[in-house]
């Protein structure tokens, strides 16, 4: 069976066939993430910091991490993406044991990544592209990686999925010209947006398994692409997350994090009660509040994409005897309780009238 090692310098993640999924959180990115990209240019690593530790508390296996902001002061990312690589990379290993993804379109960035990194890294990404291929592939022989190989090439994305599987195999190929294993290459099928190609579920899901079983390799790719453009984004990545494991993916670049719900959210939804004429008790706290009317939780927690991710996980019997999805659903104890038998009591036994 394909297995592809991913490690930190005490933690190792493996995507496999016969391995539970894969989650590569994607949240350290600052890509249409205004806020966080003014921070890192301004040197405030608070939201990362944040963003690495609530992934993890989530149930993120990998952490992706990527630097492609462009300053305003200078807009050459050959210049400020490789430093700002080493700087994230440092951080994000000092707060965190799970392994890393370099992720970067720029080489000397994903140079510096894996300088800069403890463990075996997984490097995101090569393309088709022949410029491309001649510049990565070295990268990923000389510090021994694997990495993430997306199927498109110098004439761009294909709609088309024999063009784009034709792709991933000319990169296995190429791959091996350079001594690098087909396990050490985990393919992007590229999923494309259902709301603008109906058979775009259909078409990754063949692709998937094309991959897997003519080329043996391991897959991924960006999960929430598939949600594109409509309503209740979540609602479909649950459902294509499970098909997409069923059919042989084997991991995926994802938020694993329900983002808490704002002040603003909040305070509309207190409007909306108020003028339902409900009358709330005094002092409700917002944590309250919100679980009261599901609407969430004013914490990071783990999204409903990781929940379908664990039952998929159970159901294939990749969660030995469930253990990961007991833990993950076990409610916690109540405050006083802790080290109680059945109805609260101390101990387990009942005594005799």
């Amino acid at each position: 069976m394909t297995r592809t090692v991913v490690e930190s310098k005490t933690k190792t993640a493996i995507l496999g066939f016969d391995e539970p999924f894969c989650v590569i959180g994607e949240r350290i990115n600052p890509t249409g993430r205004k806020k966080l990209a003014a921070e890192l240019e301004a040197g405030d690593f608070s939201t990362v910091e944040q963003d690495a530790l609530a992934q993890v508390m989530a149930g993120a296996n990998i952490l992706d991490v990527n630097a492609g902001v462009v300053y305003n002061s200078n807009p050459n990312p050959n210049e400020t993406e490789p430093p700002l690589m080493t700087k994230l990379i440092e951080l994000v290993q000092g707060l965190t044991d799970v392994p890393l993804c370099i992720d970067s379109s720029v080489p000397a960035a994903l140079e510096a990544g894996l300088a800069a990194a403890e463990g075996r890294p997984l490097l995101n990404s090569v393309t088709g592209e022949e410029e491309r291929l001649e510049i990565v592939l070295p990268l990923v022989k000389k510090y021994n990686v694997p990495v993430v190989a997306i199927s498109n090439d110098d004439t761009g994305i294909s709609e088309d999925p024999d063009v784009r599987f034709a792709v991933a195999k000319k990169i296995v190929e190429r791959a091996a010209d350079f001594g690098i294993p087909a396990h050490d290459i985990v393919v992007d099928p590229l999923v494309m947006p259902i709301g603008a190609m109906a058979t775009a579920g259909q078409q990754v899901f063949a692709l998937v398994r094309r991959l897997r079983e003519e080329l043996g390799v391991n897959t991924t790719c960006g999960a929430s692409n598939i949600s594109f453009g409509l309503p209740n984004r979540h609602g479909i990545n649950n459902a294509f997350l499970p098909m997409a494991m069923a059919a042989g993916m084997t991991s995926a670049i994802m938020n694993p994090v329900a983002l808490p719900v704002t002040q603003k959210k909040i305070a509309e939804k207190k409007a909306e009660v108020e003028a339902a004429g409900i009358v709330l008790p005094d002092g409700m706290d917002d944590e309250t509040f919100v679980t009261l009317f599901g609407m969430g939780s004013t914490k990071p927690r783990a999204g409903s994409e990781m929940e379908a991710i664990r039952a998929a996980n159970l159901l294939t019997n990749n969660d030995p005897h469930g253990g990961e999805w007991i833990k993950a659903n076990k409610a916690p104890a109540a405050a006083g309780t802790e080290g109680r038998g059945r109805g609260g009591r101390a101990g387990s036994r009942r005594r005799r009238a």
